[in-house]
């Protein structure tokens, strides 16, 4: 059986490590602001190249953070894109802030030529998607924050490690927020988030937010010393033992992204029918291959062949955000009618496995059945 995401295999590698990491942390007495999370957020920021950032409970939770330390709420509207994981659109509407939807072009990723038609005097920001391992047209949309003066939050969640012009994502809005649930570049085993700044004040609101509101990086006043709230948060903590396992797991993410890319070689290489609609990669981008998304107009035969061959895929994602009963009361009609190719895509789009211990001889199976089923359909 081959699936569409697995850890066992890297568990495998890791076990002894992560026990023994796990062991030291319970044996601490410190569960949570540890030795093990105050050494991630550092290690985690050097790799990513960014000047601060806080280390928080999940990848929602840093979309939320990051939109209440703009103040963004009530009476505000945030434009992302239809076309990614509920929890952009979840991290929304807790803020009480109102979505507009943009449309996606076939790179996946959000269509930069429809923002300025969405921008009104309740505009705030934009959540800029870098789906499945590629960065958005991050030069042209710098330009439209600048002109209409919003903010821009990068949901990270799927590009660990990706580069628009050599710079990592997460350091090109005013904060960038990731994910480490399992299935990550960089995935705990559990949850797990953070978020990335190149602004102190934004660093230290995003900080205390992420713990009720209490300064917790201010030495006169630290949290285990006064027990006070600033102003109102949440509770997001990362814990000490999966702040210990990303330690762990930290050391082999460019390992691990190089292994990704290997594997999207292959499938570049080998997928040979033209009807398969490879990912495409924009100039000025560096993959980090989170998922390897093709499209087929004939996808749902292909699964259902697929799985008899006991080859069991993901589709990212079935149904748009703007589709979702959660998400379609009180949608603007421009939004409704302009974004076709959200819809288009949602019917043909699954991901093939591209986790780097993915076996070369199931990959090879994987790209054999795919290429005999759509030379005989």
């Amino acid at each position: 059986m081959i699936n569409s995401w697995e850890y066992k295999e890297e568990y495998k590698l890791l076990r002894k490590k992560v026990i023994k990491s796990i062991d030291t942390v319970l044996k601490s007495g410190k569960l949570f602001f540890g030795k093990e999370t105050e050494n991630f957020e550092k290690k985690f920021l050097i790799r990513n190249n960014s000047k601060y950032g806080v280390s928080v409970s999940n990848g929602t939770n840093a979309l939320l953070i990051a939109l209440k330390a703009l103040n963004i709420g009530t009476g505000d509207e945030v434009i992302t894109v239809s076309n990614t994981a509920i929890a952009t659109a979840s991290a929304i509407v807790s803020s009480g802030a109102k979505i507009r939807f943009i449309d996606v072009g076939n790179d996946y990723l959000i269509d930069y030529k429809k923002i300025e038609k969405c921008i009104n005097k309740n505009t705030k920001a934009i959540i800029l998607v870098h789906l499945y391992g590629q960065a958005c047209e991050m030069d042209k949309i710098i330009k439209i924050k600048k002109k209409y003066k919003i903010s821009i939050i990068e949901d990270c969640a799927q590009a660990q490690g990706a580069k628009y012009k050599g710079i990592k994502v997460g350091n090109f809005g005013d904060f960038g927020c990731f994910s480490f649930y399992p299935t990550k570049i960089l995935g705990a085993y559990g949850d797990g988030g953070f978020i990335t700044t190149n602004n102190d004040n934004l660093h230290r609101k995003a900080r205390r937010i992420r713990f009720y509101g209490i300064e917790n990086i201010n030495k006169k006043n630290k949290w285990n010393q006064v027990y006070y709230s600033n102003e109102h948060g949440i509770n997001s903590r990362l814990s000490e033992i999966q702040s210990a396992i990303l330690n762990i797991k930290l050391k082999y993410l460019n390992q691990n992204i190089t292994l990704r890319k290997k594997i999207a070689k292959n499938y570049d290489a080998l997928l040979t029918n033209n009807v398969l609609i490879k990912p495409k990669i924009n100039k000025y981008n560096s993959h980090a291959y989170h998922l390897y998304v093709v499209s087929y107009k004939k996808r749902d035969l292909l699964i259902k062949f697929l799985k008899q061959k006991g080859i069991f895929l993901s589709i990212q994602y079935p149904v748009p955000i703007h589709k979702m009963n959660a998400f379609n009361k009180g949608l603007n009609k421009f939004d409704k009618n302009n974004l076709g190719n959200s819809e288009s895509l949602s019917r043909s789009i699954f991901s093939l496995p591209i986790y780097p211990t993915l076996k070369k001889k199931d990959q090879l199976k994987i790209i054999e059945e795919i290429n005999n089923f759509i030379k005989k359909n």
